[in-house]
């Protein structure tokens, strides 16, 4: 790599990027790690901008933020934020989406998808905040993230410009790396030895790169760094029950807990016990079919336990009805529209379907796996008296069984006679 940095491109593609001479004060959302670290840099250096750093805490483990924050000052910011947004990611993203039982591509919980717009809402606020005309994030092309922060960005902010420069620049990591050699920058972690891509919050953790784009090559066992590899978590099996008060999640094993101390005691018994390791093949919104390796332990405990409980207190039209809902919601928030006025319409009917949704499920945990073993509510549509075979309630006779099937399979008998007539 020579010592000239790449120069940035000045073909403006959307209205919201910004041309060089219009940046003079750039609110850089800062992780510590490689890629924003060279931006902190580069930014200065080939816009002859100033940089303000923004770092937010979504439950991120093992980071330590004094450190991050020096670090962005060491390398030029003229001020550096950290913010703690667990309690309102938690509140104001997560729980909606445990409301929406939201998955995407039936395995992915969307914690990353989740995470993004609350950043982007805190970006707009703090470029505000501290006189800045333009955000920088550091989104590759080839990812949805990139959608997710530039759409909140353009709604919520219309006057603020972008700037993406992992986008545009064409350094690898090995280029990266060289530079922040190059310009003394510290590397967080080892990041010369570091295999994989890693993003983490609350929610889950996800892994890309080395082997894992090749279809054919099964997990190696060093992408694991937070759940248990199953083969190696407990040999007995753990019960957990887990309280909705409303499809909010209050209690495990009957002692209440705020959301995120829940979720992270969640994430704990997932961790222990090997369970949600998810292998997925991802439909991105960009076009490309992708795989990636994600640990959920807190998403899958409370998602399944939530859907399974809303099993147990709707009708069987609800339940119809609401699961293409769901998979509506999760589809918008994947695709980076979480300011869509359609989701904000499919919570008023999740919430109010989520006020029947108050009892307890058990969990059975062991080695990987997470089944539902008890349940109870005081609104389930169910009674024991008339589920029994021995007896018959007040609310179901069984003999008047045969007049209910006469009549609900007589469009079905007609069809299939004159089909048969129509073959012969």
């Amino acid at each position: 790599m020579t010592d000239a940095a790449p120069s940035a491109q000045n073909t403006r593609t959307a209205s919201y990027l910004a041309e060089p001479g219009e940046v003079n004060r750039v609110l850089l959302l800062y992780s510590g790690g490689l890629d924003t670290s060279v931006m902190l840099k580069w930014i200065q250096d080939e816009y002859d901008a100033e940089v303000v750093a923004l770092t937010i805490n979504l439950g991120q483990p093992g980071e330590d933020y004094d450190v991050v924050k020096g670090k962005a000052l060491q390398l030029g910011a003229v001020a550096a934020e950290v913010v703690d947004a667990r309690d309102e990611f938690a509140t104001d993203f997560i729980l909606p989406a445990i409301k929406a039982n939201a998955i995407y591509g039936l395995a992915y919980p969307l914690f990353t998808a989740l995470g993004r717009p609350l950043i982007a809402k805190l970006a707009v606020e703090y470029a505000r905040k501290h006189g800045c005309d333009t955000v920088a994030h550091g989104c590759t092309g080839k990812g949805n993230d990139q959608v997710r922060i530039e759409a909140t960005v353009a709604t919520l902010a219309p006057e603020l410009k972008v700037i993406a420069p992992v986008r545009g620049w064409m350094m690898g990591r090995e280029e990266e790396i060289a530079y922040a050699r190059q310009h003394g920058i510290p590397i967080k972690g080892g990041a010369e030895t570091t295999p994989y891509s890693i993003d983490d919050n609350l929610w889950g953790r996800s892994s890309e790169g080395k082997w894992i784009e090749h279809l054919d090559h099964a997990p190696d066992d060093d992408v694991f760094q937070l759940v248990t590899r199953p083969e190696l978590a407990p040999d007995e099996a753990e019960i957990v029950t887990i309280g909705f008060e409303q499809s909010v999640p209050v209690s495990i094993n009957g002692e209440r807990l705020g959301l995120v101390e829940l979720i992270t005691r969640c994430q704990d018994l997932g961790i222990k016990h090997g369970v949600g390791i998810v292998d997925h093949i991802e439909d991105r919104i960009v076009g490309l079919k992708v795989r990636d390796i994600y640990e959920v332990p807190a998403a899958t405990l409370i998602l399944q336990a939530h859907a399974e409980l809303e099993r147990l207190v709707c009708t069987i039209h609800q339940n119809q009805f609401k699961g293409e809902l769901d998979r509506k919601w999760a589809y918008l928030v994947y695709a980076g529209l979480w300011w869509e006025p359609l989701r904000t319409d499919l919570d008023a009917y999740m919430n109010e379907v989520s006020k029947q949704v108050t009892g307890e499920i058990g969990l059975k945990l062991y080695k990987g796996h997470c089944r539902v073993v008890t349940r109870s509510s005081p609104n389930a549509v169910y009674d024991a008296q008339l589920a029994t075979f021995e007896t018959s309630g007040g609310l179901f006779s069984q003999q008047a069984s045969p007049g209910f099937i006469e009549l609900w399979s007589l469009q079905s008998r007609l069809a299939h006679r004159l089909r048969e007539r129509s073959a012969e």
